[in-house]
């Protein structure tokens, strides 16, 4: 598929979701490429009495600079709504996020929402989830996390995460997501990695050259 293709599926995705937004409500936004096409979709509404909280300063920039209400999510307890893209999508309903580097923000956003809604295009649904798994490590202490989440490495290149924190992925074998993401959680100095278990996810929006589906899970 052409990159121009590429794009008009995300775009596709993220308009969709877009009219899942009602005025009044309290709306988590995510960060990534596909985020990217819902901000000016949901500025494009109109919509007056819609209050905002960010996983991303790029996101947070980039939405107030289109009219959107954005706050800090520190005066807030829940979210009605919140709304991001996905690095793989497998069949069961697990997730994979943090290509960006925004995946523990992306979770508490999530996890806050009484529904979160993921937008992709048709070439992020997998048949199984597999490596790198994104993680979010203290910097206190690294080479000894990183010895005990062996293979994993540091992301070249990669800024830290908004709170900070260092950017490192799994490389090892995904065999049972739920045991992997245990196991993560469990390591010492591991702030948080990119496996969103099924539950947290009330409805995934696909993107194909054959149209938007809607999978509720």
């Amino acid at each position: 598929m052409s990159g121009a293709g590429l794009e008009a599926l995300k775009r596709a995705a993220a308009e969709a979701a877009a009219e899942e937004v009602r005025d009044g409500m309290l709306l988590g936004l995510g960060t990534g490429s596909t985020v990217a096409y819902l901000l000016p979709a949901l500025a494009a509404r109109g919509l007056r009495d819609v209050r905002c909280v960010a996983t991303s300063v790029d996101t947070a920039q980039k939405a107030a600079a289109l009219g959107l209400v954005v706050e800090d999510f520190d005066a807030l307890e829940r979210l009605d709504l919140a709304i991001d893209g996905a690095d793989q999508i497998a069949p069961d309903g697990w997730i994979v996020k943090g290509g960006g580097g925004a995946h523990v923000r992306e979770k508490v956003v999530a996890a806050a929402a009484d529904r979160f809604v993921v937008i992709a295009d048709l070439t992020k649904v997998v048949d199984a989830i597999v490596a790198p798994i994104p993680l979010e490590l203290l910097a206190f202490g690294l080479p000894a996390t990183l010895a005990a989440l062996a293979p994993t490495a540091v992301r070249p290149g990669m800024p830290p995460s908004p709170d900070g924190n260092v950017i490192a992925d799994y490389a090892g074998a995904v065999q049972d997501p739920a045991a992997l993401a245990a196991w993560l959680s469990a390591v010492p100095g591991v702030v948080g990695h990119g496996l969103f278990a099924p539950e947290l996810t009330a409805e995934v929006i696909v993107a194909s050259p054959d149209g938007v589906e809607r999978r509720l899970l």
